[in-house]
């Protein structure tokens, strides 16, 4: 069980949980459930399962049962599951310690170990007064031990994971008005005080007052009370609580509450089951608004000039008595005033997990020292949160209209936060100083919260803010929201994940790389040892020339084609296969897999068949419907094992059923000779057999380069020592002199049991 009664995110106790009226209040639950998911060991975020809940508004507890279970079987062992919960957007994790991308900012999630050493594991967790709107779980299984498992050859313990939300939430909490007092009443445990106060956009400064605190059977005006503002997301300082005992009356300040939003005020008592009556007001200052825009026509204007949706790129707009054209290099004056100014944005969805930030009158923007640069960017959609969003500033120039007393060293401060973790209220934003030292500065936020987020720009004075007043910065700035942090760079590749119908993206590494973004270098493969595997799983199918050769000598012209298919196809679908730079690809990559599938297969098939030494209309005919089969079979699961064995374990039967027919034809073993079967049958079958297990049970991501090249070596070679010898009646390399006369016809008259 998680949680604690007082004094963290966590909590009240499930004792608190299991009351049926806690106060005045109408409380009512909500139940949700998502269906079980098998969970998989960890190599990338694609590994984790991800469940999205959604909180509804007024809750004040929300219960989750986390539940674990275990499949039975001997190879079921002891795990511990991780479990990471976070609000807003998804979990960022970093399970095996790997290093970031350079300028990206982020705040790993919340997480809890489940662990299951029987059928099933419950873990409760309980999260009161939680922050309404968008939950997110993930849940994974320890770190991925490389090992490669071929399809129904491995016997894996399955383990699935249910996350259940119960939530308790207040259907007539009280509102608190600003200037507004309300007395309430608190009796811990039973009956806390909810009430929540709606903050306006540009609100500075809020402060909640608490006095008049009278406790039945306690003498003195003391407030024996604990308040607690904002709600809870599992994040740090993402709520304000104040002790009151032993004072009169007491505060809680924020400078730059959350905007459009409510917070809520919790109110418990220090005694246990004695009723506190106290008086609670709110006092709310809305600071500097900026200038008012109009209602259609400005707006209008400014729309069409920077719109590429709208207008295109080259098309004019009619600003007051200018005329604009769509690609000039002048820049719209902000709204503004003062104390502030703000420019408006241009939102546009390119794709999914794809959005582009266009400021109207930007990109390069004017930012001056009397008052900050406010600009607002709308990611409050939860569709927003599955990327990255990317910012990145550059300092054109500094302009001071008194340059006798400014040097031009003057830095620019600017700050990127959403208000919901406002960098004053709750939590720090994210900080970012230019000069012309240092004119470019850029931040990558993976995963961001839906909230509406801020970028504030403004010339600070090291010295002297008076020497600043004439001082102003052209900054160039472009925020968008990509899927993958640089597209998960050279050695990656980004991927769309689907959770449900939520959307979100991460990068798969290869070659060794790792990290959220594909740049973490310590365990890369160098270029050398890229290169020796790119060889060696390549130029192994060059064993494949020996069993054509043979094929040909001995007349089998169609299983040479097979072989030649084979081999070409799969050094190709190897070259393309290969995880850094030393890649090349002739054709697509599922069409050179499936090549290299269904050429493996078939291979198999009629080398088999041919050993059965059927009459060639037999023969091909099997050959024929065989490859027919496998074709089928390899476009409905390439990997399933009963896709495989099936073909070759029917062509062993007819194998096996013709030679047990030759033998008790002859009343003696087929093959007849003891020298066919000790240098050819033996070795050719040990040579498969061991081929095979190197395929099922060695290979793992770190070998894989050269115990795959085994298997390829290992398959062609035994296929040179199971090849039937040719027939009598035909010559080597099929150079007969009559090619399509009588000898031909005299081979189809001949027993299909031709003495070898």
């Amino acid at each position: 069980h998680q949680g604690r009664d007082r004094g963290g995110p966590l909590g009240p106790s499930s004792a608190w949980w299991g009351r049926q009226t806690w106060s005045h209040l109408t409380y009512l639950s909500n139940f949700y459930c998502k269906t079980p998911q098998k969970l998989s060991m960890y190599s990338w975020y694609g590994s984790v399962r991800l469940y999205h809940f959604r909180v509804p508004e007024d809750s004040v507890l929300v219960c989750w049962h986390l539940t674990v279970t275990r499949g039975s079987g001997s190879s079921c062992g002891n795990h511990n599951i991780s479990i990471y919960i976070r609000s807003g957007a998804p979990p960022v994790i970093n399970p095996i310690d790997t290093a970031f991308p350079n300028e990206t900012a982020f705040l790993l999630a919340y997480n809890l170990t489940a662990s299951i050493s029987s059928g099933q594991n419950t873990t409760i967790f309980n999260v009161s007064n939680p922050e309404p709107g968008d939950w997110f779980i993930a849940a994974h299984l320890p770190k991925d031990n490389g090992k490669i498992e071929q399809k129904g050859f491995s016997s894996m313990c399955s383990y699935f994971f249910q996350p259940q939300m119960f939530v308790r939430r207040v259907i007539d909490m009280p509102i608190l008005e600003s200037k507004a007092p309300l007395l309430q009443t608190v009796s811990s445990p039973e009956k806390p005080a909810f009430l929540k106060f709606f903050v306006p956009d540009y609100s500075t400064h809020l402060i909640f007052h608490v006095w008049g605190c009278s406790t039945e059977g306690v003498e003195g005006a003391d407030c024996p009370l604990i308040i607690t503002v904002g709600s809870t997301s599992l994040q740090p300082f993402s709520v304000r609580t104040v002790n009151c005992t032993g004072m009169t009356s007491c505060a809680v300040r924020l400078l730059t509450p959350p905007w459009e939003t409510w917070i809520r005020i919790t109110v418990e008592s220090i005694y246990v089951n004695l009723t506190t009556t106290f008086s609670v007001s709110a006092n709310l200052t809305v600071g500097c608004k900026p200038k008012s825009v109009g209602l259609i026509g400005d707006f209008l204007a400014k729309l069409n000039t920077n719109s590429n949706c709208v207008s295109g790129a080259n098309n004019s707009a009619v600003v007051g008595n200018t005329t604009m054209s769509g690609n000039t290099s002048l820049m719209l004056e902000p709204f503004g005033n003062e104390c502030l100014r703000t420019y408006s944005v241009f939102k546009e969805e390119l794709d999914v997990v794809s959005v582009q930030f266009s400021v109207i009158g930007g990109p390069n923007l004017i930012v001056l020292t009397q008052a900050p640069t406010l600009i607002p960017l709308d990611l409050t959609s939860f569709a927003d949160t599955g990327g990255t969003l990317n910012l990145h500033l550059k300092l054109n120039q500094v302009c001071c209209h008194s340059a006798s007393v400014i040097s031009y060293s003057v830095p620019l401060y600017a700050s990127f936060f959403n208000l919901n973790v406002s960098p004053t209220a709750f939590s720090q934003g994210y900080s970012l100083n230019l000069n012309v030292t240092s004119p470019k500065a850029a931040l990558r936020l993976p995963f961001p919260e839906a909230a509406m987020w801020y970028l504030t720009l403004q010339v600070l004075c090291p010295d002297n803010a008076s020497d600043c007043a004439n001082v102003s910065s052209t900054v160039m700035t472009s925020v968008y929201l990509s899927a993958c942090i640089d597209e998960c760079g050279t050695y990656g590749e980004c991927r769309l994940l689907r959770s449900y119908s939520y959307l979100y993206a991460s990068c798969v590494c290869k070659a060794g790389w790792s990290g959220w973004g594909c740049t973490d270098g310590s365990t890369a493969q160098t270029y050398a040892r890229q290169l020796v595997a790119a060889l060696l799983l390549t130029l192994s199918n060059l064993s494949f020339i020996p069993p054509i050769i043979v094929a040909l000598h001995r007349c089998y012209f169609a299983e040479a084609s097979v072989y030649l298919f084979t081999m070409f196809f799969s050094t190709f679908y190897h070259a393309c296969d290969q995880p850094g730079v030393t890649v090349m690809c002739i054709m697509d990559y599922d069409t050179l897999q499936y090549c290299d599938f269904l050429g493996s297969l078939t291979s198999i098939w009629v080398t088999i068949l041919c050993m059965s030494r059927f009459k060639d209309i037999y023969k091909y005919t099997l050959f024929m419907l065989g490859a027919l089969i496998i074709a089928m079979s390899m476009q409905l699961d390439r990997r399933g094992m009963w896709n495989m064995l099936g073909p070759i374990l029917f062509a062993l039967l007819v194998m096996v059923l013709a030679w047990v027919y030759r033998g008790v034809k002859r009343r003696q073993c087929y093959p007849t000779t003891w020298k066919r079967w000790v240098f050819f049958l033996i070795p050719g079958i040990a040579i498969a057999i061991i081929g095979l297990c190197v395929y099922v049970f060695t290979e793992t991501d770190e070998n894989y380069f050269y115990t795959h090249s085994i298997w390829h070596i290992m398959v062609a070679s035994s296929v040179v020592f199971l090849l039937p010898p040719r027939e009598y009646q035909k010559e080597p390399w099929g150079c007969s002199r009559k090619f399509c006369g009588y000898q031909i016809c005299k081979n189809e008259k001949e027993e299909l049991y031709t003495v070898t």
